[in-house]
């Protein structure tokens, strides 16, 4: 096993938590996501700094496993992974291109998700420009109200083929609203509008399933599929367990112990009021850091086999915890608790936050020490 830090971060010394990532595991479950699709293309999103754990250090680990398509949601997010993976590799941007960062993607080998008639033109006018025909992914709307061409759209490319003039179309794509829902009749609908849509546009690969999606069935799989919160061990869904090996572990450190006694209270608000005594460890880790404030009176870490509630309300820079379950020779000032681990996942934070893993690890801050393990 070999132990990574991310050097422009805070060190071990100084930070008063660490953040691991597994980048084995990542590893193996973009190798359990290409076997489960078969014979379509698995691509990797890595948008967001692969959703908050490190585009620097992930990618190249995807691309040794095979990876050869990723996808980003913005364009300097793009220039920033065509320093990292090869010339070979193909990098697309989800949003497009803006006005005035057209030649940006002609220039850096980007390849823009057209969603709208107006970025079409956009880029039909930079081919022009460059005096070649440049490659471009279409996005349609197949349900969800949010990217892509709508059916009146699709109608006039259908209708006027010069619309597409100078682009080479190399991939329809949509996105599903409800995948995280296996029983969802929206799934359903939405592959059945999409196929539709798709087949009055250019003859093109097709590509539906991001994530979820992955885990519908082969008919979702179509000709590529864009796993991004899969590859980071995030749940498809709640209906089984997770078949996804989990990524990250966050280690918290004690800064402080007191004992606190019936009549007294904790935190902003004072809104714990123990009714017997108890023993309170104050951690370094706080909203600034991503740990959601939601997590207040509903998370809790782990020191081995014993869960410590977390009681009044989560601060910018710490949190407290009540350990009064420790027996007194395990408890010391710089200690180490789990925050997120073995017995506490992501998608458990963040279901105790009221929200969902993808913000959890998309949230995690900067101010811990990094160690990515290889």
């Amino acid at each position: 096993m070999t132990i990574l830090s991310a050097p422009h971060l805070w060190p071990a010394s100084r930070a008063g938590a660490t953040l691991v990532v597994d980048l084995k595991a990542i590893a193996r479950n973009y190798r359990f996501l290409r076997d489960k699709v078969g014979t379509a293309v698995c691509a990797a999103v890595v948008k967001a700094d692969a959703y908050g754990l490190g585009a620097e250090q992930v990618a190249p680990v995807l691309e040794r496993e095979g990876a050869k398509e990723f996808f980003v949601a913005h364009v300097d997010e793009g220039i920033a992974l065509r320093q990292i993976v090869s010339s070979e590799t193909r990098i697309t941007v989800l949003h497009g291109p803006r006005p005035g960062a057209a030649a940006e993607c002609v220039y850096f080998g980007l390849r823009p998700v057209l969603n709208s008639l107006e970025q079409i033109d956009l880029w039909k006018r930079e081919a022009a420009r460059e005096g070649a025909v440049l490659e471009a992914v279409i996005q349609v709307d197949s349900g969800m109200s949010r990217f892509g061409l709508s059916w009146g759209d699709v109608q006039r490319l259908s209708e006027d083929k010069s619309l597409l003039g100078g682009i080479r179309l190399g991939l329809v794509m949509s996105h599903l609203a409800c995948a995280d829902d296996p029983f969802s009749e929206a799934n359903q609908m939405q592959r059945q509008r999409f196929r539709d849509m798709a087949a009055l546009m250019p003859a093109a690969p097709l590509s539906l399933s991001a994530s979820s999606g992955i885990f519908l069935g082969t008919d979702y799989h179509m000709e590529l599929v864009r796993p991004g919160a899969a590859l980071y061990g995030i749940a498809p869904n709640t209906e089984a367990p997770n078949p996804l090996q989990q990524v990250v572990s966050l280690r918290a450190r004690v800064l402080q112990l007191r004992d606190v006694g019936v009549g007294d209270a904790v935190g902003y608000g004072l809104t714990y009021r123990p009714s017997e005594p108890r023993r309170i460890a104050t951690v370094a880790v706080g909203y600034a850091d991503g740990f959601s404030r939601h997590n207040s009176g509903t998370g809790c870490a782990w020191l081995g086999d014993i869960a410590l509630p977390i009681v009044g309300r989560i601060s910018m820079d710490s949190l407290a915890l009540d350990v009064s379950a420790v027996p007194e020779s395990q408890l010391h000032a710089d200690m180490y608790v789990d925050l997120i681990g073995p017995r506490r996942s992501v998608d458990d934070v963040a279901a105790s936050a009221g929200t969902i893993g993808y913000e959890i690890l998309t949230s995690l801050g900067g101010r811990y020490y990094r160690e990515y393990v290889e």
